[in-house]
C-alpha cells in the first residue's frame, strides 16, 4: 500500500489513500527517512523536539537520541541539539538488522547511530574544518545547519553534507576524515541528490543562482572534486526541492522562485517547478500545478517502484506526474485551510 509522508510547518500527514493520519501536533517535523533494510522503519526529525522514530509504517512514533539521565555526567553520546534539519539512512550500510542512519542538526553537527536508533556518536571532525567560521543561514547568521545528508547509494564509506549556507562537504573513509568544500562548487545546496544509476554524479539545487545566475543548479561528474553549473533556461535562480527520474538519472525537477523571500514567506509566495532531460536547457512546467502566484516552493520526490513518477508538495496541495513530470494531477487528500499558510518541509512516498 502506498504512502505518503507529508511534513507540514506544524505536523507530520500521512495519507494511505484512504485514510489521513496527523502526528507532531503543534511541532515543526523538518525531514523524513525510511530504512532500506528494515521495513516499517522511519526516522523523523522536528525543529527544536528531536529526532523520531517509527517501526510500524508511521502509525506510533517514539522519540531516539538521548544524551543521558539527569543525574548522571554527561558522557557526549546521543544527540545534542534537539532542532534536527536533516536525517537520512545510508541505502548501502547496514548493522544487524538496520542501516545506518544519519540525523544533521541547528547548530550544524553531524550524529550517526549503527545499532537503529539506540545509541547515537558525532562526528566531531566536521566542526574543525577551515571554512566553519563562514557557515551562516541568512534567517539566523549567528548559527548554520545540516541542510541535506546524501550517503552515496554506490560507493559505501562516501558521504556528502551539505552545511545552509557555507559548504558541500565529504568524507571518502566512512567519517574518520572530512574534506571541506572544493573551489567553485555550492555554497547552498538546498537540496543534494545521487542516483543509483550514475556513479559519481551529484545534482545540487542551490540558493546559489541569486548572487549568481545560472548558478542555481550545480552538478559534479567525479563525486565532488569539480563542479559545473547548468542553469540553462532557467528564469528562476533560487532552487529549493529537487528530484530525479528513479528509473532515469538524466530526467531531473526542481523548484524555483525569484528569491528566498518569494519562496519561503506567506504573504507574496510565488513559485515554479522546472524540467529537464539530459542536455536540453531546463523548461518551466505548468500543466496541472497550482498558478505560481500564491504558492509556496514545492517539495519534490520520485517514486522508486513506479517509472517516471514524481511528486510535488507545497501549500496548495500535492500533486503527481506519470510522465516524468511534464502534466501533473492533483492528489485528492483532505486539506485544511491551515496548510494553505504553512511551509512544508519535506514529502517521502512509500510503497
Amino acid at each position: 500500500m502506498r504512502r505518503l509522508f507529508l511534513c507540514m510547518e506544524r505536523e507530520l500527514v500521512i495519507w494511505d489513500g484512504k485514510k489521513v493520519q496527523y502526528h507532531f501536533q503543534g511541532m515543526q517535523p523538518t525531514s523524513i527517512a525510511s530504512d532500506p533494510f528494515h521495513p516499517g522503519r522511519l526516522y523523523c526529525g522536528t525543529f527544536g523536539r528531536g529526532l523520531w522514530l517509527s517501526d510500524d509504517d508511521g502509525d506510533s512514533w517514539r522519540p531516539t537520541g538521548d544524551i543521558g539521565n539527569y543525574f548522571e555526567p554527561f558522557r557526549g553520546e546521543g544527540i545534542h541539539h534537539a532542532a534536527i534539519t536533516a536525517v537520512a539512512v545510508s541505502p548501502t550500510q547496514k548493522s544487524g538488522d538496520y542501516g545506518v542512519v544519519y540525523a544533521g542538526t541547528e547548530p550544524s553537527a553531524l550524529f550517526y547511530s549503527t545499532d537503529g536508533g539506540k545509541t547515537w556518536n558525532e562526528y566531531k571532525e566536521i566542526r574543525l574544518l577551515p571554512s566553519t567560521p563562514t557557515w551562516a543561514f541568512p534567517p539566523r547568521p549567528h548559527t548554520s545547519h545540516i541542510r541535506w545528508i546524501t550517503p552515496d547509494p554506490n560507493q559505501k564509506n562516501r558521504m556528502f553534507v551539505s552545511i545552509e549556507a557555507g559548504a558541500v562537504i565529504r568524507t571518502l573513509d566512512n567519517g574518520e576524515t572530512w574534506e571541506d568544500k572544493k573551489f567553485g562548487g555550492p555554497l547552498d545546496a538546498h537540496t543534494l541528490l545521487m542516483h543509483p544509476r550514475a556513479a559519481d554524479r551529484l545534482y545540487a539545487a542551490c540558493g546559489d543562482g541569486v548572487r549568481t545566475p545560472g548558478r542555481g543548479y550545480m552538478e559534479s561528474r567525479d563525486g565532488g572534486n569539480t563542479w559545473t553549473a547548468a542553469g540553462e533556461g532557467l528564469e528562476h535562480h533560487y532552487l529549493y526541492g529537487m528530484a530525479v527520474d528513479a528509473r532515469d538519472p538524466d530526467v531531473v525537477l526542481v523548484s524555483a522562485s525569484p528569491g528566498p523571500f518569494e519562496a519561503h514567506h506567506s504573504h507574496r509566495p510565488i513559485s515554479y517547478i522546472y524540467r529537464k532531460e539530459g542536455d536540453s536547457p531546463w523548461e518551466r512546467v505548468s500543466d496541472g500545478l497550482p498558478p505560481a502566484e500564491g504558492t509556496i516552493i514545492s517539495m519534490l520526490d520520485a517514486t522508486q517502484q513506479e517509472p517516471h513518477e514524481f511528486y510535488a508538495l507545497n501549500n496548495k496541495g500535492v500533486y503527481r506526474s506519470v510522465d516524468r513530470g511534464k502534466t501533473w494531477s492533483r492528489v485528492e487528500i483532505p486539506w485544511k485551510e491551515e496548510y494553505l499558510r504553512q511551509h512544508p518541509h519535506a514529502i517521502l512516498v512509500l510503497e
